[in-house]
């Protein structure tokens, strides 16, 4: 059985949750979706400007993990960029801070 997937911290939601190229509408382009986490990865490591270790803790996962969300919100705001695609964001195991997340989690406290 594989092990439960625990939720990732994150600070809140963007300012906005669509991206796309302008002057196409929107039932015409492919569309990239990100998850929430992968958003918050992006936010602390490239605009925060933190070390992926301290970006991790804040996130409450282990640094290779935090690794591989932000490799693969790169990927994906690379694919949007390059291809002219709409990029979404919405989704994922994530708990806002200061909300409840799981009876899990709340054990752990």
């Amino acid at each position: 059985m594989p092990r439960p997937f625990c939720c990732r911290l994150i600070a809140g939601k963007p300012a906005a949750s669509v991206f796309k190229p302008t002057g196409i509408p929107m039932p015409e382009l492919e569309l990239v979706v990100m998850s929430l986490d992968e958003f918050e990865a992006i936010r602390l490591a490239d605009l925060g400007g933190l070390y992926q270790e301290q970006a991790a803790e804040q996130m409450g996962v282990s640094r290779p993990t935090f690794s591989r969300i932000v490799g693969s919100a790169h990927r994906k705001v690379a694919d949007a960029l390059v291809h002219g695609k709409a990029l979404r964001i919405e989704g994922g195991p994530v708990q806002r801070e200061g909300q409840r997340c799981c009876d899990l989690h709340d054990k752990k406290k």
